[in-house]
């Protein structure tokens, strides 16, 4: 199989809460710089490591789905980027490693499964179950977000740098750690649901039609005093 037949999905999973320009940006920049056939946008159901998630799972894959179905920039072109709830309607913490496995399951063994993740989720990685599973399923692609460094990597994610690091992606359907550049996008999601509270509509940061569905669900805004 040759590398332009091998299929690429990449896989961009968060609390997406709300999803904002930040993570369109990304899933974009990671399509443009790794080939890949499309970008899965996958929210988490119960996050494990984040308790304060303020919208609900189904409210959260709304949000998503209104986002790229009206596009980064409101022109209706989702850009190959898709939903996928399969977070959502699993019970149970949200392991990425398992989805991978589901994932590899339904796509087969030959296509090319990409994991993208930010600087700060890198650093984060040995914390995650299983993290050392996770190349066994798919390659990892990570790019520098806002102002959380590359550099100086705790030692386990280092680990892995020195055995999976390359310089492009494998033609090989899961096993390398690759890095790729974005475009900055200075959005910090606790501000963003700062502005929100306080009936900002930001339409710089998220879709006009997430911003409507924000305010008919009266999402972050402040709780009535009792």
């Amino acid at each position: 199989m040759t590398g332009s037949d091998r299929r690429r999905i990449g896989v961009l999973g968060g609390t997406f809460d709300p999803i904002h320009v930040g993570h369109l940006v990304l899933a974009r920049s990671a399509r443009a710089a790794l080939s890949l056939d499309e970008v899965r946008l996958m929210p988490t159901g119960a996050s494990w490591q984040k308790s304060a998630v303020v919208a609900s799972a189904a409210q959260r894959l709304d949000m998503l789905r209104l986002a790229i179905g009206s596009g980064a920039d409101g022109t209706g072109d989702a850009g190959g980027l898709v939903a996928d709830d399969r977070e959502v309607r699993r019970s149970g913490p949200s392991y990425t490693v398992d989805t991978l496995v589901e994932l590899r399951g339904e796509l087969g063994p030959d296509a090319a499964i990409v994991l993208i993740l930010g600087s700060d989720q890198l650093r984060n990685l040995a914390t995650w179950n299983r993290y050392e599973q996770l190349l066994q399923h798919a390659h990892i692609a990570c790019t520098q977000r806002e102002r959380v460094p590359l550099t100086d990597l705790p030692e386990p994610v280092e680990a892995l740098v020195r055995r999976h690091g390359a310089q492009r992606l494998a033609d090989a359907p899961a096993g390398s750690l690759v890095f790729f550049t974005m475009p900055p996008v200075p959005v910090s999601a606790t501000a963003l649901r700062a502005q929100l509270a306080r009936g900002e509509r930001p339409a710089e940061l998220v879709a006009p039609a997430v911003l409507d569905y924000i305010d008919q669900h009266q999402l972050y805004r402040p709780r009535p005093a009792r």
